[in-house]
């Protein structure tokens, strides 16, 4: 039986790791893993269910009888039963005492919904690029946690360096079928900001990640795939085919096809972002999503011009 030691471990976060058929490094996972734990297992047929249940026995334990991608995390997080989750992969850990700081910042502010932690990558411990293109380019939030303690308004994340306000997650829908995996973060961001939450990088937050050698074949595919479809189902028109053109220009060709297999399934879950969405997007990337504007119906028909719309760009 492997030993967590849960000394100062937050009680108001549970992790959800997410896992399939990598058994080893899920062990090395939970190891350093504190507090309450859900392992959602997706089909794994390499024995980590038992493994876990064995060595892990304070570990609860959701094994899938299929790859759900995604989709697994919302599992864990209904099992959950705490206010805040925080979300790990089977290559990557949370430092105890961010957590703890996690739970403290989420009680104090209730509009944050997403907490985005800093990534250092293992072995070396060097910075995620990623969070520094955060702390480049993102505004100080409005309320400010305290002194010494910087906080950014974000309108991305990784999933394994993230803490969630649970029912904030579960009313946005949590991740979705039509994505699975591979840049399912976008869409969750422009639901919970459309609900009215905040998503927020605190850099004093901290996640190892150790993705050593494992290749993750064709996810760039997938990632392009998803990038179309995510602004199908929530941006305008004008953005899905900015989305497409610049996926031929880079020979995506694959990714274009898998995203026209999904559109049927894209154009039942669409739902346009309104304005607010849009201007977070723009104060947090310092980007526009510009709307293509339409005359107000008094002047339809008139030789009034319309204004022309502004270039739109992705999320980071």
């Amino acid at each position: 039986m492997a030993e967590r030691l849960d000394h100062g471990a937050p009680d108001l976060v549970t992790t959800v790791i997410i896992t399939r058929d990598r058994c080893e490094r899920t062990v090395c996972s939970l190891e350093r893993a504190r507090g309450r734990v859900v392992l959602v297992d997706n089909g794994s047929t390499d024995g980590t269910v038992a493994a876990v249940r064995q060595l892990f026995p304070d570990v609860e334990v959701v094994a899938l009888p299929e790859n759900r991608g995604a989709l697994a995390r919302n599992v864990g997080v209904e099992r959950a039963g705490t206010p805040f989750v925080a979300f790990a992969d089977d290559d990557s850990w949370w430092e105890p005492e961010s957590l703890v700081l996690a739970q403290e910042l989420l009680a104090g502010h209730s509009d944050w919904a997403v907490l985005v932690a800093s990534v250092l990558v293992e072995p070396g411990g060097t910075l995620d690029p990623l969070n520094e293109q955060m702390l480049a380019e993102s505004p100080v939030v409005d309320d400010p946690p305290g002194p010494g303690l910087d906080a950014r308004l974000v309108s991305g994340f990784h999933a394994c360096a993230a803490v969630v306000r649970t029912d904030a997650f579960l009313a946005a829908g949590g991740f979705d079928a039509v994505i699975f995996f591979g840049g399912e973060e976008e869409r969750l961001v422009l639901d919970v900001v459309g609900a009215g939450g905040l998503v927020v990088h605190v850099p004093a937050l901290r996640v190892h990640h150790a993705p050593g050698q494992h290749a993750r074949h064709g996810r760039s595919q997938v990632v392009a795939r998803n990038h179309v479809l995510t602004a199908v189902m929530r941006h305008g028109w004008p953005e899905v085919g900015r989305r497409v053109l610049r996926g031929l220009r880079r020979g995506e060709l694959r990714a274009l096809r898998a995203a026209a297999g999904r559109l049927p399934a894209a154009l039942r879950a669409r739902r346009r972002v309104s304005p607010a969405v849009e201007g977070y997007l723009a104060r947090s990337t310092g980007r526009v999503f510009a709307r293509k504007n339409r005359l107000p119906r008094a002047v339809w028909g008139t030789n009034a011009p319309h204004e022309s719309p502004r270039s739109q760009r992705p999320l980071p």
